[in-house]
């Protein structure tokens, strides 16, 4: 396939040696091209019976945008914590910032053959469950339902069902991810989530729960 093509000649240009990632993959691009950018690798490893993420960020550069090519076989357990490290490295670097630059997940667009990225600058992870009085999307690991607060209701008529409770009060919105879930399948489900940015009456917060 095209896009994988271009994933292989990307790490072999950026590492030197022959190693492929097993990108997510989607029907839609949210975004085609990002220009400036560092490239950063958290590959799937196997170390006897247990599964491990090998992150090379040698190429980073914090003034630029900074592309995450994460192996969608990796649990957000092993993903994520990771993914907070270099977030925190490029919030908090003083010298050399550029208030422009964003972070962004890598994906295949399996419709164009093309690689495609959707931006997460904004998102502050948590590792945890949200608090009480928040409202909470849930999302399990492999399942076709997703949790509206408790209620389940199948992803195709997430926004329907959302869009039909009446709040007495507007709670603040959070997102849950099953912490075993893949990555791949997180990424399916950021780009579902999307289409909550068509309505600016109830916004997700920006804090993401990975438990």
């Amino acid at each position: 396939m095209k896009y994988f093509s271009l994933i292989i000649v990307f790490l072999l240009a950026s590492c030197g040696n022959k190693e492929d990632i097993q990108l997510p993959k989607s029907d839609t691009t949210v975004v085609s091209d990002v220009q400036d950018h560092s490239p950063i690798y958290i590959f799937f490893r196997v170390n006897e019976k247990d599964t491990l993420a090998e992150v090379n960020r040698k190429n980073s550069i914090s003034t630029t945008n900074w592309i995450f090519n994460i192996d969608k076989r990796l649990p957000l357990k092993l993903v994520i914590p990771e993914v907070i490290k270099m977030q925190d490295k490029k919030r908090n670097e003083k010298v050399h910032q550029n208030e422009n630059a964003e972070n962004y997940y890598s994906y295949a667009d399996t419709v164009k053959e093309n690689l495609a990225f959707l931006a997460f600058t904004k998102v502050y992870y948590k590792m945890g469950k949200p608090k009480n009085n928040d409202f909470v999307i849930y999302f399990q690991k492999g399942s076709d339902l997703v949790s509206l607060n408790g209620k389940y209701v199948k992803k195709a008529d997430l926004l329907q069902e959302f869009f039909s409770i009446q709040f007495i009060l507007k709670p603040r919105i959070v997102t849950q991810f099953d912490k075993n879930m893949t990555y791949g399948e997180y990424i399916q489900n950021k780009i579902l989530l999307r289409k909550f940015d068509l309505y600016s009456i109830n916004p997700i917060s920006p804090n993401e729960f990975i438990h």
